[in-house]
């Protein structure tokens, strides 16, 4: 088993600082410079110039702006820096170092080679997320099971609760895993979801690049009879997201009912758009369209088809991951809507060791009528409990006190009673 290296790339900005800082030109000129760059999605220099005319201006009259512009122009898209992939593991049957070379990092042992060409070699790489809410549900079903004799499985459970999207909807959404920004929560309110697929909709929505079509989405919502689609092949696979292409799989099923298409070269096709790699892309344009034309759909509009997805398909979201994720989202939510006491005392055990989340939510309990008492030695535990319509602060919230003597605390309190 070893980690994965990735390599970040010398962006825009990030080469025109670099440079500036190389040729001592001064913070201040350097920073103009940099901000003159628009903040749009994988810009790059030569884009900055067409598009931003006093960029342009100075490029042509300043000798500096020129020199620093020139050289960034080189170096963009270049690696930067060496770092570790957040939760890529690779697994090999026999010692990694038999395949790959290896790189001492500062998170340990890592691949000298990408997550990309670790794939193409045929080895299994793997992402191993740790997920604090998973945490919180755990421990909020624990309180709830003890103040209740309540004991929920979510397993068994549909996600058809009305109050539980009409808490979501109304904007109450704090505490709520994945919807609590407040971008994300100003586009709930304006949806109004009704149904897990919207929230999944949501969460893949909700990102640079899918986020322009956020109010198509929420129109097309509203106003069924106002959904088109380019060919009827397109209805089944585009109906459940009202007519917009959101996930990666609906670029597979495209490509398998409109082309004709195995699951394995629908595969290619996706990671082939996603990756923006244009000479495989071209390649299948020609059998995407001769596969739908003997499914009886005019070149004309399967190439129209094969435009959109291709515009779209560098941003489409993977909906199984976004799915995990609502999965979750109504989790918190339901806990939330029904055992809202429970919940956020394990959501503020959760975030003890940040003092400005654990402000915000211990407000947010008290807006909602819920008093967060002081600690008491006699009553408090480690982190956070609800008991008979009180929470009680955590022994470890208090500033100094930290785990090892709380525990302590709690453990000679079960021992020999009460201080």
């Amino acid at each position: 088993v070893s980690q994965i290296i990735t390599f970040g790339t010398m962006k825009a900005k990030a080469a025109v600082r670099d440079v500036g800082r190389v040729l001592n030109v001064s913070y201040q000129e350097t920073d103009k410079i940099a901000k003159a760059i628009p903040n749009d999605l994988g810009i790059t220099i030569d884009r900055a110039l067409e598009v931003n005319p006093e960029l342009k201006e100075k490029y042509d009259t300043d000798e500096t702006w020129r020199k620093v512009l020139d050289y960034s122009r080189s170096l963009e898209g270049m690696p930067r820096h060496a770092s570790t992939h957040a939760a890529g593991v690779v697994i090999s049957k026999k010692a990694i170092d038999e395949y790959v070379p290896l790189y001492s990092s500062d998170k340990g042992v890592a691949t000298q080679f990408t997550m990309t060409t670790i794939e193409e070699l045929g080895l299994l790489k793997m992402d191993f997320l740790g997920l604090r809410n998973l945490t919180v549900i755990r421990d909020a079903l624990s309180m709830i099971e003890q103040n209740h004799g309540v004991k929920i499985n979510f397993q068994e459970m549909e996600f058809n609760d009305p109050a539980v999207y009409e808490l979501i909807s109304s904007g109450n959404t704090q505490g709520i895993f994945q919807l609590e920004s407040a971008g994300m929560t100003q586009f709930m309110k304006n949806l109004k979801p009704d149904c897990l697929e919207d929230i999944i909709a949501g969460i893949s929505l909700y990102r640079p690049g899918p986020m322009e079509f956020i109010p198509a989405y929420i129109e097309n919502k509203n106003n069924p009879d106002k959904i088109s689609y380019l060919d009827e092949h397109l209805k089944p696979i585009l109906e459940p997201t009202y007519g917009c292409l959101v996930y990666q799989e609906q670029v597979m099923q495209i490509c398998r009912r409109v082309a004709g298409y195995s699951y394995g070269r629908a595969d290619i096709v996706r990671r082939a758009m996603a990756k923006k790699k244009q000479d495989v892309m071209l390649r299948e344009r020609e059998t995407f369209v001769s596969g739908a034309e003997r499914n009886g759909i005019a070149k004309d509009t399967a190439n129209r088809i094969f435009d959109e997805m291709v515009s779209f398909a560098s941003y489409a979201f993977n909906r199984s991951h976004a799915a995990a994720y609502a999965y979750l989202s109504y989790r918190t939510a339901y806990l939330k809507y029904h055992f809202r006491g429970e919940y956020m005392a394990a959501l503020m055990s959760s975030v003890i060791g940040y003092p400005s989340k654990l402000a915000e939510y211990i407000s947010g309990c008290r807006t909602s009528g819920i008093s967060v008492l002081p600690p008491d030695i006699n009553r408090s535990g480690r982190g956070f409990r609800y008991e008979d319509g009180r929470m009680y602060l955590g022994l470890s919230a208090v500033k100094t006190v930290g785990d090892a003597l709380a525990e302590r605390i709690v453990s000679d309190r079960r021992q020999y009673g009460g201080f």
